[in-house]
């Protein structure tokens, strides 16, 4: 049964409540997605691209009628130190958070970690300057 005769025909709610058992197919990279090794009963991405599907509203209801592909955007860390994607809808542009599972990719993880640092909003060579704009001297010292 597809994900989408599946919400049609449990309550509202259902996944919330109940695990998520399913296998299913990534349609953005085409691995397959087994429930196994997530570390959760809650299989909501996939571990080797670490992209979504738009399927809900709020976690588990698969209310949304969206369908988009949510591709992960950034990662934060919450109060108890677990990470979490950030997904973002390429059709709607909707926002969702997701808590990290055990097998994901943890190259594609951490390349994503490191993209504020590897593309910074201002031009890397200026950092002396803008340093000294702000009253610090801007020389890069050599700890001997």
């Amino acid at each position: 049964m597809n994900r989408e005769n599946k919400r049609k025909s449990f309550e509202k709610g259902y996944y919330k409540k109940h695990a998520c058992n399913e296998s299913f197919t990534c349609k953005v990279c085409g691995r397959l997605v087994v429930p196994a090794g997530a570390g959760s009963d809650h299989r909501n991405h996939c571990p080797n691209c670490l992209s979504s599907l738009h399927v809900d509203i709020e976690p588990g209801d698969r209310a949304s009628d969206c369908g988009g592909h949510m591709e992960p955007a950034a990662v934060w860390v919450r109060k108890n130190g677990e990470w979490a994607i950030i997904h973002r809808c390429r059709i709607c542009g909707g926002f969702s958070s997701n808590r990290i599972a055990a097998d994901d990719n943890p190259m594609k993880l951490m390349s994503i970690a490191m993209r504020p640092l590897a593309a910074p909003p201002f031009p890397i060579e200026r950092i002396e300057e803008m340093t000294r704009m702000m009253g610090g001297e801007g020389n890069i010292q050599v700890c001997k």
